[in-house]
């Protein structure tokens, strides 16, 4: 565990699950004095937005840099001794992979490893990758932990995997301290309205339907953002060089049960959905099973579902209605 101050570079900062770490890491009052500086390096992207930062942007100890992880002059200016480096940095939309898969390759395969590159330069960097259960691909029984084949089916899974080898070659190799940590999906405040959740909030909203892949069976594992934040602190306290850790949420709901949870507590008709032709490669089934990271880091979501689902519907609710 570490006892002194601690410098982090966050990458993806601005991004949904990345803005809620630095929050984590900036407003704790547990780690007033254990947080040094916190730089926050984003390209600014569709998906990161500087509002996401508003809390903390006038913290002494935070600095923004607007810059990509591919740009290696860059992220050698940065980075210094003693570093720990956590990398959301990534290109994340299933669909728009499929479509355009080339940025993805570009920031979440080339730019891992640049930032991997520059830190052999450097001593003592703690490197936290932030990957996906999605690099499995498809589970129709039981639970993946961290000894299943990755089999990835959409081309944003399969950068998410590649990232995770290449990490695994750069500790094998070059014995740099890199945990990887595999979350379930995430929902809560600020997540981009690409996003289940927040589509199916913003439709029924605007009188809109739901628009919903194929019979709406595929099931996910639904994980609050403040709990993955949780489970990435203790491995980067708890997790060991070279170790990967699943971040699950344990609450499993059908697309269609999710809608209708929905509809349910917002007075909506539970018809409010419209099926459309199917996601190709669209995997059916992700389960987490996270007993690895509860017996080494000491993991858990302890985050009621129903009660963080009522605190996102509100969030998105104000936002929509303020914007009106």
């Amino acid at each position: 565990m570490y006892s002194s101050t601690m410098d982090f570079l966050v990458t993806g900062g601005a991004g949904f699950i990345g803005s809620h770490f630095v929050d984590f890491l900036l407003l704790s009052e547990k780690l007033q004095n254990t947080v040094n500086k916190v730089i926050v390096l984003d390209k600014l992207t569709y998906a990161g937005n500087k509002k996401n930062l508003i809390k903390i942007e006038k913290d002494e100890r935070f600095e923004f840099i607007k810059g990509d992880i591919r740009d290696k002059k860059l992220i050698a200016t940065i980075m210094k001794n003693k570093m720990i480096v956590v990398n959301f940095a990534a290109e994340s939309h299933v669909d728009n992979s499929i479509t355009n898969s080339e940025d993805f390759y570009l920031t979440n395969v080339l730019g891992t490893s640049v930032l991997l590159e520059v830190s052999k330069s450097f001593n003592e960097i703690r490197f936290i990758q932030v990957s996906t259960d999605e690099v499995y691909g498809s589970i129709s029984n039981g639970r993946w932990n961290e000894n299943f084949l990755l089999e990835p089916n959409s081309p944003y899974a399969a950068t998410k995997a590649s990232a995770d080898l290449i990490c695994r070659a750069y500790f094998k190799t070059f014995g740099i301290n890199i945990s990887i940590t595999r979350c379930s999906n995430n929902f809560g405040p600020r997540q981009h309205r690409e996003k289940l959740i927040p589509t199916i909030l913003n439709n029924l909203f605007e009188g809109k339907k739901i628009p919903v892949y194929g019979d709406g069976k595929n099931v996910r594992d639904w994980l609050f953002v403040g709990d993955h934040i949780s489970g990435i602190w203790q491995t980067i306290l708890y997790g060991a060089p070279g170790e990967i850790y699943n971040l699950g949420g344990g609450t499993e709901l059908s697309n269609l049960d999710l809608i209708s949870l929905i509809c349910t507590k917002l007075g909506f008709a539970q018809n409010s959905v419209q099926f459309v032709v199917d996601r190709k490669g669209h995997d059916r089934r992700y389960a987490l099973d996270y007993s690895k990271a509860k017996s080494d880091l000491g993991y858990a979501p302890t985050s009621s579902f129903s009660a963080q689902i009522d605190q996102t519907i509100k969030y998105y609710s104000d936002l929509y209605h303020n914007k009106s």
